[in-house]
């Protein structure tokens, strides 16, 4: 033997012999080839000007066959030429047998276009390497999870197939996965999970109700719901029992909506997702749901059960839950706009009294959009100057000569146009906004006033009434505020009236009643607004420093009935009035529509009134062309 290889056989050997080499140095075909020419030239020796040996060639074979990965050299072709016994053992069959077998079948690789693709690319010599995963059927039955790497076998034309068995690998994946997808106290999927299904969901819904409508048959509807439930009171179980116990709450109330979602008889395919989304958060997801008779029948199960007492280590718990419940079509969708209505319904549950569910409005929600917007916009739309006063007049009863005016506020919103107080003061009070503009009212109202006394010196001036809010009066420095306007504007403090509502003046004590006295020490006039409709705590009515009742408009609405009027209606007016005048005190009827009305208020003493008899809030003009003609307008 002249140790040179002669034949096809032995050539096939001495491919893998130069593969194995590759693998064992940790190339793994990352690097490529220049990768291998790199480790060779700091490990091997001197390229060979000869054969290899027939010895060399025989170890290196006898190294691949008992390799433990398993691993085939293939052809161009795709067929094998070789494989080892870790291969054949792996695919239950000889090593000979496997010769001259595409490659491809052995291991599914054509089972998508994709794999198919880039397997072919390193068969042509275009690809320097690819790796797939696998799930292949093990001689005895079960299944496993293979890594399978192609790469070409450097200084050849053939590639080399090997076969790594990850299934343990697969099964610690899957079970990290668990643990890191599933809340630990409740063992239901978390948000983490719950986000990724509900994603799913809405896209698979939306793509089979596009088939479903297509093919006429008897795919998903195209619909998606949730029920998105907190439970009432609980931070009180972990104040008063401890996080333990609530931990055990959580989880008994898991497998109760659990219970519930199993049962719903409208469910699909798997059932319904519950998942803990943190805290005391759940969400019950509906895929393909039938509409909202299903999620109302499900939301009103899951309140039952949740209400029903718990036994939990001894203690004996009641708790109930507030539940948001959306219903929608899929196509269009989004995960945030879902979970947006959802966050907004529940809290319209709470705010309805809790221990119940509320149905997603869409214009109730347009209604709060409108009222965020709002907000987000009051501050700057002072200072973009977007407010204006207008003016109604408040009229002598006996004479009908203009007396006073009320400044009204109204904001020319640039997207929602004009809006009325009851729009936006609410929403200022509650932001604290209202005292920049309370600032700005009292400012140009008395701004007004005192240009009419100025333009119309012969005239009895009027004076104008302003509301002020409570937070104005705790929030800021009013008396400091109306002192230094007065002084600005230079209108009489006499001609100056503050309104506040009943229910804010009754049983004012500390600050409060500090600022109205020292305002009415002043010379301001203090009014209570709406009178009759608060407290009307009467005996504490004479501590205070007011000036002027203005009856609520319902009772002078119960005067409308002039052919058939009410005498306890006249009767409670007229005691009301009686006791003003007894204290001190004046009295103006608001809403006095009809000359009815106003004959019968005349008559038991009114002083003054406002309403639509005699003018709406109008602008500045139409006040001084009143004041021109003698200011009398009844």
């Amino acid at each position: 033997m002249s140790g040179t290889p002669e034949g096809p056989g032995h050539t096939a050997v001495a491919q893998p012999c130069t593969t194995i080499r590759a693998i064992t140095e940790g190339d793994c075909g990352a690097a490529g080839d220049s990768g291998v020419r790199r480790y060779a030239a700091r490990t091997e020796p001197p390229p060979r000007s000869g054969p290899v040996p027939a010895g060399e060639l025989r170890d290196v074979h006898a190294a691949f066959n008992a390799a433990q990965l398993a691993m085939a050299v293939v052809d161009p072709d795709g067929l094998v030429l070789n494989a080892n016994d870790a291969l054949a053992a792996l695919l239950g069959t000889d090593a000979a047998s496997l010769r001259d077998q595409v490659a491809a079948d052995l291991v599914d690789l054509a089972g998508d276009p994709r794999t198919w693709h880039a397997y072919r690319e390193v068969l042509r010599g275009h690809r320097s390497r690819f790796r797939c995963t696998r799930r292949l059927k093990h001689p005895d039955g079960r299944s496993l999870w293979a890594e399978v790497t192609v790469a070409p076998v450097p200084r050849g034309h053939n590639v080399l197939l090997s076969i790594a068995d990850i299934s343990d690998r697969r099964e610690l994946q899957a079970r990290l996965r668990h643990l890191q997808m599933h809340d630990p106290v409740t063992r239901l999927p978390n948000r983490t999970l719950f986000f990724e299904r509900l994603t799913s969901a809405l896209e698979n819904s939306s793509y089979d109700a596009y088939e479903s409508y297509g093919s006429h048959g008897d795919g998903g509807t195209g619909r998606i719901g949730l029920c998105y439930l907190d439970l009432d009171g609980f931070k009180a179980v972990n104040d008063t029992l401890g996080h333990r116990v609530g931990d055990r709450l959580l989880a008994a109330v898991a497998t109760r909506l659990t219970e519930c979602a199993d049962n719903d008889g409208h469910a699909r395919g798997g059932g319904h997702l519950v998942a803990r989304l943190g805290g005391d958060e759940f969400a019950i997801l509906v895929e393909d749901s039938s509409g909202t008779d299903q999620l109302a029948g499900l939301a009103g199960a899951v309140l039952a059960a949740v209400q029903r007492p718990f036994d939990l280590a001894g203690q004996r718990l009641s708790v109930s839950a507030s539940i948001g419940v959306v219903e929608r079509l899929a196509a269009g969708t989004t995960v945030n706009g879902l979970m947006q209505a959802a966050d907004t319904t529940l809290y319209w549950a709470k705010a309805d009294g809790k221990a119940r569910w509320t149905l997603f409005d869409p214009e109730r929600n347009a209604h709060r959009m409108t009222r965020q917007a709002l907000s987000s916009t009051l501050r700057p739309a002072v200072e973009r100057g977007e407010f204006a006063l207008e003016y109604q007049p408040l009229v002598g009863m006996a004479d009908g000569t203009v007396r006073g005016v009320e400044a009204l506020v109204r904001w020319h919103h640039p997207r929602f146009g004009a809006l009325a107080p009851n729009r936006f003061v609410g929403i200022a009070e509650e932001d604290g906004s209202i005292v920049q503009l309370g600032r700005w009212v009292l400012r140009t109202a008395c701004r007004q006033a005192r240009r009419w006394q100025l333009e119309h010196p012969r005239e009895r001036p009027l004076f104008v009434s302003v509301n002020v809010a409570v937070r104005q009066v705790w929030d800021s420095d009013l008396v400091t505020d109306v002192a230094g306007i007065l002084a600005e504007t230079g209108l009489p403090a006499h001609l100056l009236q503050l309104e506040l509502t009943e229910s804010a003046v009754m049983g004012s004590a500390g600050r409060p009643l500090q600022a109205l006295q020292a305002l009415s020490d002043m010379g301001v006039r203090i009014a209570i607004d709406d009178f009759g409709t608060g407290y009307s705590n009467l005996a504490y009515l004479s501590r205070l420093p007011v000036s002027v009742l203005k009856l609520d408009g319902s009772f002078v609405r119960g005067f409308q009935d002039e052919a058939h009027p009410n005498p306890a209606d006249e009767v409670i007016v007229e005691t009301m009035v009686d006791l003003a005048h007894r204290l001190g005190l004046t009295v103006t009827a608001e809403c006095v529509e009809t000359a009815g009305q106003a004959a019968r208020l005349r008559r038991i003493g009114c002083d003054t009134g406002q309403g639509w008899l005699y003018s709406r809030a109008v602008a500045p003009e139409r006040i001084a062309d009143m004041i021109r003609v003698g200011a009398k307008v009844a």
